[in-house]
């Protein structure tokens, strides 16, 4: 879906709920991970970029302490009283809907992060679109939390940062979704910029911009979204994060950020197989982080293909969070030419991206398409992103 279309139906759904015809309207961007998985809740080091494709929110006030959330993909309305958002999120979460957990749970952690009382701010009405592909790895919820924290914050009159409100989409992610998520998602789409990804430090949110070179260097960012559907609040995701705080309280450090590759030798003697495989992986992640920063800034990104190759091989044999999709999608870009591919996001599905030359993106896209049909495999859907703005009120 284009931009403006995307902003236009957030304002006519809107207009559906309440009648007004010209509200305002924020978005906040998805984000592709470059490189640095899992990375990013043991105080790590990650390198994504916020992409093109953005959630939209439509708001307009009201005057009687509710707030009410619609989104396009699932027009019924949510409505809540403010003054009533703790007692639910704390006590009765399972009760409301699970895609406006994120907005309500970004309401309710905005006003706790203020110091605000629920009973002195107004009530809202908040209409959503987006064309952020849902479930790809893309983080759809983190740009519907971006979009929900900055509308929110100047409807309201609080004056957070960009950092803290990337905090307050977190803490909804974490306390009233209940997906033990890091901080990552939420800090590249309140902090993206254009032709450039954000090398954050997640210990000390410490944030710099690395200029990516893409357009220059003639390649593309291909995603690869296979279609498989995963949820960061089931299972798998927060086992491997109770691996990592396992791990890291065997090697007695505040968390695995605190180890180096010159660690794994004493820790593989201490740990049982799966817990150590996990840590290792984490290890060699940040360690490829920092490498993928330095070869962008003294080389160019044509040097950073294996990285990603071997970033995907960790998260595959050793934090097992791909899936045979995702391995095809991979196996089949490196195989038609990609500089470097890896599987992006939490894992269980979604996407894998491949660094490519702009002249082979129909060539590659083509050859994926084709392996997954070899496979048995569903079609895959294909699209290039660029790194873009972070969350924004709209002219």
């Amino acid at each position: 879906m284009p931009e403006t279309n995307t902003a236009a139906a957030a304002q006519t759904l809107l207009k559906t709920l309440t009648g007004i015809e010209a509200a305002p309207t924020w978005s906040a961007p998805g984000r592709v991970n470059l490189i640095g998985e899992h990375t990013d809740y043991n105080d790590g080091f990650v390198l994504p970029f916020a992409i093109q494709h953005r959630t939209h929110a439509a708001v307009a006030t009201r005057n009687d302490g509710l707030i009410r959330v619609a989104s396009t993909f699932d027009e019924r309305p949510v409505e809540v009283a403010l003054t009533q958002l703790n007692e639910l999120f704390r006590h009765r979460r399972e009760e409301i809907a699970e895609w406006a957990r994120y907005p309500l749970g970004v309401a309710w952690t905005l006003l706790k992060a203020a110091g605000v009382d629920a009973s002195t701010v107004t009530g809202v009405d908040l209409a959503f679109s987006s064309n952020v592909p849902v479930g790809a790895g893309l983080s759809s919820s983190a740009a519907i939390e971006g979009a929900t924290a900055s509308a929110l914050a100047e409807t309201w009159g609080i004056n957070l940062d960009r950092v803290a409100l990337a905090q307050v989409g977190r803490a909804a992610e974490n306390d009233a979704v209940g997906a033990p998520t890091g901080i990552m998602d939420q800090m590249a789409t309140m902090l993206g910029r254009t032709d450039a990804a954000i090398f954050l430090d997640c210990r000390t949110l410490d944030a710099a911009v690395v200029d990516l070179g893409f357009a220059g260097a003639g390649l593309e960012l291909l995603v690869i979204d296979t279609g498989v559907k995963h949820s960061h609040a089931t299972g798998g995701y927060g086992e491997r994060r109770t691996s990592c705080e396992r791990g890291a309280a065997v090697m007695g450090v505040a968390a695995l950020r605190d180890l180096t590759v010159s660690d794994l030798p004493r820790a593989k003697t201490l740990m049982d197989d799966i817990t150590f495989r996990r840590v290792r992986h984490v290890v060699t992640e940040n360690q490829r982080v920092l490498d993928t920063v330095r070869a962008l800034r003294e080389v160019g990104p044509d040097a950073i293909g294996e990285l990603l190759v071997a970033s995907h091989v960790s998260m595959r044999d050793d934090f097992e969070i791909s899936v045979p999709e995702l391995d095809r999608a991979v196996d089949a870009a490196l195989a038609a030419g990609a500089i470097g591919a890896r599987m992006t996001g939490g894992g269980f599905g979604g996407a894998a991206i491949a660094l490519v030359a702009r002249a082979d993106v129909e060539t590659i896209s083509s050859a994926v398409t084709d392996a997954f049909a070899e496979a048995g495999f569903a079609a895959p859907t294909t699209f290039t992103v660029s790194p873009s703005a972070g969350a924004n009120k709209n002219p």
